[in-house]
């Protein structure tokens, strides 16, 4: 289901209030919790445990469920209302002072009140220790944090930056207990204290063990008495017999498109159903524009002309995805498709050749694709390898594949040892900025040395200030555009998001949407 977001056009006129995003009283979710627990797998790793450090899939979804935000995106909405907040505004024309009025009887998980200082604690702790994987890129345009008494907040933005509330509202804008974490340093020891749902009991290698949080006050209804997360670790066969067994009552992010493929067959008849919802998660090829290879940019557009988007989905993810021809993927505001616009969606060797020729390049192109095996999804490399075979029929290029633990993978990227390699993106906030900032904006995510200064000085700066979402899309589209001429990325698939469930296992459907958010208090069992 393709979603269109646009920011309210509040700001448009006068850029005052967020009628939006004010809120009545909320009722205490974890006075709601009832029910039996509800077993979810899943093949991804929860990387950290402190909002400071993480932004990975897994670590968000503990996020999620275990901290507030001052905002938080509704299940199937794209626009964010108050959570920890009561009402939030800009309170100046040009979109840089944004000021949050907190609930009140506000308390963490271990009995401590959450006041405005907790706030600004937060954010500046992020910005502070700048983990190298944590969410500080997105505040880039944060200039200060100001607290006017317990229970206010105001951030003052270096830059206008309309979609600022939606980035609070993510798993970056976490809220944590000052008085429990350290200024300077990530948390190491001990269990993370928030103010959402639930709280973390238990967390090893095997399991993290949530319960539900009776401090909780916040817009969530929980649904369950608590939540058992299992990691499988990109071990697909054995997070599909821990299903098919009962041992967990959802497998979510991990299955290989066949077992899907293969179960939605079976129509329910293994006790077993897929569930469906959208998504906006993509995959990329990266380039490194300093490697002797990738770095020409005919070897680039050779590529694009030789990527079979469509074989590849049908034989390596069984249709459980799409083509994806842009770095905005469909259904958000802004989306172009410049990649089909430009190289056509069927392969053409002839034109391939001939962007090679004209660059002096008669050989044929030796390349490695490099991969990390269950970072990106559990057919990633098998995706890397269809994507080489494809290459190597053209006769233009002696592809292969190497990959490595994701560790490693990440050490190497930044040290520029790759050519070409892969990158998946979940975003965080369901708008095209979050699409396109974190790529070609200053300290980017890539780590590909593209450099663009009328994407990064001029684009970008452009988009983030305009409060109609609607009105950015001539400029999106002009990004997208320059992308697909000078392929910094080759942008390959956007994905459908599943769920695979037993019978009585209930709430999933509203667990998947284009905000990315897995709301475990939705989740029930009969």
């Amino acid at each position: 289901m393709n979603k269109r977001i646009q920011w309210p056009a509040l700001l448009a006129t006068a850029g005052l209030a967020f009628g939006l995003l004010t809120g009545c009283g909320t009722g205490i979710g974890g006075a709601a919790g009832h029910g039996p627990q509800v077993t979810v797998g899943m093949s991804d790793d929860v990387l950290a445990t402190d909002p400071a450090s993480g932004y990975d899939p897994g670590s968000w979804l503990l996020f999620d469920n275990v901290f507030q935000s001052l905002l938080s995106f509704p299940s199937g909405g794209t626009e964010p209302q108050p959570e920890a907040a009561k009402e939030c505004s800009f309170t100046d024309r040009n979109a840089q002072d944004f000021r949050c009025t907190l609930q009140d009887g506000l308390h963490f998980s271990n009995g401590d009140p959450l006041t405005a200082q907790d706030v600004k604690f937060s954010f500046d702790r992020i910005l502070k220790i700048n983990d190298a994987a944590g969410p500080a890129i997105m505040f880039n345009a944060l200039d200060s944090v100001d607290t006017l008494n317990d229970k206010t907040v105001v951030f003052r933005l270096k830059v206008p930056d309309a979609t600022f509330p939606s980035k609070i509202a993510s798993g970056a804008g976490s809220i944590v207990d000052h008085r429990q974490y350290e200024w300077n340093g990530l948390r190491v020891n001990g269990l993370p204290v928030g103010s959402g749902p639930y709280k973390l009991d238990h967390f090893d290698r095997e399991k993290a063990v949530f319960s539900v949080n009776e401090q909780y006050k916040g817009t969530a209804q929980v649904k369950n008495s608590g939540v058992t997360l299992r990691f499988f670790h990109g071990n697909q066969s054995a997070l599909k017999s821990a299903l098919l067994d009962g041992k967990v009552d959802i497998a979510y992010r991990g299955l290989t498109a066949h077992d899907i493929a293969d179960i939605d067959l079976q129509n329910g008849r293994r006790g077993i159903d897929v569930i469906e919802g959208s998504s906006a998660e993509v995959q990329h090829l990266v380039f490194n524009m300093q490697d002797p290879v990738a770095g020409r940019l005919a070897v680039r557009r050779a590529m694009a002309y030789l990527l079979d988007r469509d074989a590849l989905i049908r034989q390596v993810y069984q249709d459980t995805a799409i083509p994806l021809y842009s770095i905005v993927p469909v259904g958000i505001a802004g989306h172009s498709a410049s990649f089909f616009h430009t190289y056509g969606a069927r392969p053409s060797i002839a034109r391939a050749a001939g962007a090679l020729r004209a660059q002096g390049i008669t050989d044929k192109v030796r390349l490695t694709l490099w991969s990390t095996p269950s970072r990106y999804g559990p057919a990633t490399d098998q995706e890397l390898k269809a994507i080489a075979a494809q290459l190597n029929a053209s006769g233009l290029f002696e592809a292969d594949v190497k990959s490595v633990p994701f560790d490693r993978y990440e050490r190497d990227i930044a040290a520029g040892k790759y050519g070409v390699y892969v990158k998946g993106w979940v975003p965080d906030y369901p708008d095209a900025d979050n699409f396109t900032a974190p790529f070609f904006g200053k300290g980017n995510v890539l780590g590909n040395h593209y450099k663009n200064s009328t994407i990064t000085d001029q684009l970008i700066p452009l988009t983030a200030a305009e409060s109609d979402r609607y009105a950015t899309e001539g400029e999106f589209r002009r990004l997208q555009d320059i992308v697909a001429d000078q392929v910094p990325v080759l942008p390959v698939w956007q994905a459908k998001q599943y769920a695979v469930v037993r019978d009585g296992v209930h709430g999933v459907d509203y667990c998947l949407d284009a905000s990315t958010v897995f709301r475990f208090w939705e989740l029930s069992k009969s």
